[in-house]
Formats: structure tokens, sequence, C-alpha cells
């Protein structure tokens, strides 16, 4: 075991070479050799799912903003504007709420899922934790700061992959990742706090769980970064950063 972790620990992360064998071999190799090349091929699907995914939740708000258009076309003209308006507005609502389906059902039909890694940033593991993301992204920038904290935005973590138990709440939008974190019974995450079951060091790219005990509460702004274990009944108080791999007993007040 010893012996594996110093290999692993003199990995050369810059390599432009795959320890992979076979396609998978040749494929990453590709990935880190021509890498700016390679970033944008591997962008233009991943834009492609996005906007596919926008437009799809666009449709049910589209046709119900024509509709009160045409039926108030004959109104005198600012109640056929105030109509009008008022239209755009519930259906940027209705829009958001089935992002909150469309995203996740475009996450799960994904060929692939996201899982523990530790190695070069252009390797293929790190292809479904940035697909994974960039959903995540399109529903955290363009609707979920209006629906959190709700049963919505729990709802759209669970759909995401993320377990979640009973009485949680979560007051932020700041979330990566969402499929390795683990939240407990009567979890509280404080507003704009920020968790990422990932981060980046010497080079690598790490992926690791987060798991949040049963009762805790993560304050105000404060950080929780990937490998982190919290145990139950914690208080991570405001701004506070909890670092990698940080383990953290029951009961703690940090």
């Amino acid at each position: 075991m010893g012996e594996q972790i110093k290999k692993i620990d003199l990995e050369n992360v810059h390599a432009e070479t795959s320890s992979r064998r076979g396609a998978s071999g040749l494929l990453e190799s590709a990935l880190r050799r021509f890498r700016n090349l390679a970033f944008i091929f591997l962008l233009i699907p991943v834009i492609a799912i996005c906007t596919s995914a926008i437009g799809l939740s666009l449709v049910p708000a589209i046709f119900l903003v024509k509709y009160i258009h045409r039926f108030t076309i004959a109104w005198p003209a600012f109640g056929h504007y105030f109509a009008d308006g008022t239209a755009i507005a519930v259906g940027f609502l209705v829009y958001g709420l089935t992002l909150i389906i469309v995203v996740p059902t475009f996450n799960f039909l994904l060929p692939f899922r996201v899982k523990p890694f530790r190695g070069n940033w252009y390797s293929l593991p790190s292809i479904p934790w940035y697909v994974h993301n960039a959903l995540t992204y399109v529903v955290r920038y363009t609707f979920l700061e209006f629906a959190t904290p709700s049963p919505a935005n729990l709802l759209f973590y669970r759909l995401m992959g993320m377990k979640i138990g009973k009485g949680v709440v979560i007051n932020s939008t700041n979330i990566s990742d969402p499929s390795m974190i683990v939240l407990g019974d009567f979890v509280t995450i404080g507003g704009s706090a920020h968790l990422m079951a990932h981060y980046g060091q010497k080079g690598y790219l790490i992926i690791a769980p987060v798991v949040i005990g049963k009762g805790t509460t993560v304050g105000l702004k404060a950080t929780i970064m990937g490998g982190v274990t919290v145990g139950e009944n914690c208080n991570i108080k405001p701004h506070t950063a909890v670092l990698p791999k940080t383990e953290i007993p029951d009961g703690t007040t940090v």
C-alpha cells in the first residue's frame, strides 16, 4: 500500500501521455497533448447540452407569453403591455421550475458519473466532473438564486444526486459537485456558504466526497472543501474555511 501511494505521489502530473491502455489511453494522451484544441472540441457538446436544456425549459414559458399576447391584443395599450409584462415575469418562473426538472434529467441520461479522482486535470475522469458542474451552474446562474432557500432548491440538488436528509435547509447556491455531497438530517447550510467536493493541489485535480453529519450548522459564507468529513451536531462558524481532508469530530465548534 505504501509503495502504491508513493507511486501516485511521484506521478508526473504534467505528462502528455496517459498510463491507460487501448483506445482510452490514446484518447487521454490526445487530450493532454493538444490541450487547447481538445478543450474547444469538448466544449462544443457541453454547450450543446446546456443550451438544449435551457431551450427545452423555455418552451412552456414562450407558449404562455405568446398565448397571453394574442389573448390581450385587442385590449387598450396599457392593459395589453401590462399583461405581456406579467406573462414574461410568470414565464421566467415557469422557465426556472421547468429547468429544475430538465437539467437533472439531462444529467441522469449522461452515460457517465462523477467519481472520486486524483490526477491530471486533462484526464478522462475529469470530463464527467466538468459536465456535471456545467449543468449545475446553468441552474445556479439563471434561476436558483430566486428559489433559495425553498423546497425547489432542495429538489434540484436531490435530483442532481446530492444525498439530503430530512429537515435540511440550504440557503446558498455556491455548491459544486452535488452528486458527491452528503447532508445528514437537520443540517443547515447558511447564506452564501460554499460546498465543493473538489480542489486543486500541486497541479492535481482531486475529487473527493463531502459528508456533513446530522444537526450540523455551516455558517454564513463558510467554505467546506473536498474530502472533508464533518461529524454530527457541529458548528462551523461564519467565514470559516475547512480545508481538504479535514475530519471534524461530533459536537465540535470550528
